[in-house]
């Protein structure tokens, strides 16, 4: 561990060197380490651990969890962290390399917008694994998981351009989930590793180094990219580790002249955003609290189609008397829900079909939330090859013409809103306007749903009994001495005992 001090050695008038961004992030991780999270923070926090854990179980079957999984059994090691999944403990980086490949397999966790970064897949398997080593309290991985998330959020928002309506990170290919992931997670770790300030800007500098990720698959294919939470997670233990040992990084790793956002960003780095967005508010304005929850397991855009759709449904819309459905939308995601045209209303799989605005509008229509493993619902049952091929859903998706909507593309990319609306044979219209995502903070799951997505995901791996207690277990692990009783509940899910 370092053991240089954070206060400058000079009197009043020769005031030591502005600190480095690293550094404000570093200070700020101590400073909570050392203090009472928020109560409303630490409660998001655990709701988002429930979260994360349901959606790994739910990607078990799944080939790129699988693979990794494999391999981290062969490498073996100490056996430290209980890894998702596996009945066998592993080193605690192993651990987080298999755990943020399942949180993100299934595109099903949360989102911070608008710099569209799913910080938990990274960082809370790396805090587990190392809270587990550590044997930290629920209370500890709680404070730092959530400081994590915000450093990783922050450094996101670091190059959100307002003008281009996008990351720079996503522009110039870069998984911006993966790169500020590292970083986010690498403070999580250090924190629970009891790492002064000096120590924690160590483990930024060093994990500046380690991440990675590409997103070229989202265009030509391959499960490449399920793999960057989890390689973001091993290198922040990785990265917290090295630091704990000796190794050091530069303190201007973010904001230098080869620095971390001059390397990904090039001429379109800006110091005095990254300032901003970094250390503005530090401590005072999360961004954690602006984190995002999906209800349903598809595209994030076709979210607020489902809920209209749904609303419609309330209402006493009759699926067979609808003759047409139109779906407006930001202007932006009609490339990504509505084209071509011919394929979103007829997809081809059931993955494709969670891309596909008209397909998930007739699954809302025809959604049963009552109906066992129905989730909120919309859920993993309607995203089968033969969900897919139904015929009745087929029938309204072909029914739906998507269109470009001021008032969303107004409002986008801070939220993904939709407006729905329905002609019946009568010749009468109804509409829903949904301009605010549920799972948003403006109208966020409480842990009744939370538990709810929760057991949907679950079941399928374990045990009823089992996925309960677990559940159990999540959400009083801030009053935990540590995290074995949650370890062991997720252990028991999978091996049944």
């Amino acid at each position: 561990m370092s053991t240089n001090t954070t206060a400058g050695h000079g009197g009043p008038s020769t005031p030591g060197p502005a600190p480095t961004a690293a550094q404000h992030l570093a200070r700020f991780a101590v400073a909570v380490r050392g203090a009472t999270l928020r109560p409303d923070l630490a409660e998001k926090t655990t709701g988002h651990l429930l979260d994360l854990l349901g959606n790994s179980l739910a990607a078990l079957d799944e080939r790129p969890g699988a693979a990794v999984r494999e391999l981290v059994t062969e490498w073996g090691g100490a056996p430290t962290a209980t890894a998702i999944g596996s009945p066998v403990r592993l080193p605690a980086p192993s651990a987080a390399l298999l755990g943020g490949t399942l949180a993100h397999s299934l595109d099903f966790d949360d989102t911070h917008l608008p710099s569209v970064l799913h910080p938990s897949a990274s960082v809370l398997p790396a805090a587990l694994a190392t809270a587990e080593a550590v044997g930290a309290s629920g209370a500890a991985l709680l404070a730092a998981s959530a400081v994590g998330i915000e450093v990783t959020c922050r450094l996101g928002m670091a190059q959100y351009d307002e003008e281009l309506g996008n990351s720079v990170f996503f522009d110039r290919g870069l998984h911006a989930t993966a790169i500020c992931g590292a970083i986010g997670a690498a403070v999580a770790a250090a924190m629970l590793r009891g790492l002064d300030a000096d120590g924690i800007c160590d483990a930024i500098g060093i994990a500046a180094s380690m991440g990675s990720g590409i997103i070229e698959a989202n265009r030509t294919g391959g499960t490449v990219k399920r793999v960057h939470c989890g390689w973001a997670a091993h290198a922040g233990v990785v990265a917290a580790d090295m630091a704990r040992l000796g190794l050091t990084g530069p303190p201007t790793v973010l904001e230098g002249r080869f620095g971390f956002f001059q390397a990904f960003c090039g001429d379109r780095f800006d110091p005095d955003l990254v300032a901003a967005a970094v250390t503005e508010g530090l401590g005072e304005r999360w961004e954690l609290s602006r984190l995002f929850v999906k209800p349903y397991p598809c595209n994030h855009f076709t979210h607020a189609g489902v809920d209209a759709a749904m609303r419609l449904r309330r209402r006493g819309v009759d699926p067979a008397r609808i003759t047409a459905l139109t779906l407006g939308v930001p202007a932006p995601v009609l490339r990504t829900i509505a084209e071509p045209a011919a394929e979103k209303a007829h997809p081809r799989s059931g993955y494709h079909a969670a891309f596909s605005g008209p397909y998930t509008v007739a699954a809302g229509l025809l959604a049963d939330p009552s109906a066992p493993g129905a989730g909120l619902g919309v859920f993993h049952q309607d995203f089968t090859d033969e969900a897919a091929a139904d015929p009745a859903r087929l029938a309204l998706a072909a029914r739906v013409t998507c269109v470009a909507d001021e008032e969303c593309t107004a409002t986008f990319p801070h939220q993904f809103p939709a407006v729905l609306t329905a002609e019946l044979d009568d010749g009468t219209t109804m509409t829903e306007r949904v301009m605010v995502n549920r799972g948003s903070p403006e109208d966020p799951l409480d842990a009744d749903e939370l538990t709810a997505k929760f057991l949907a995901n679950a079941l399928g791996a374990g045990a009823e009994t089992a996925v309960k207690e677990l559940a159990d277990e999540v959400w009083k692990i801030g009053s935990a001495q540590d995290t074995a009783g949650l370890t062991r509940a997720l252990s028991a899910v999978v091996t049944g005992t």
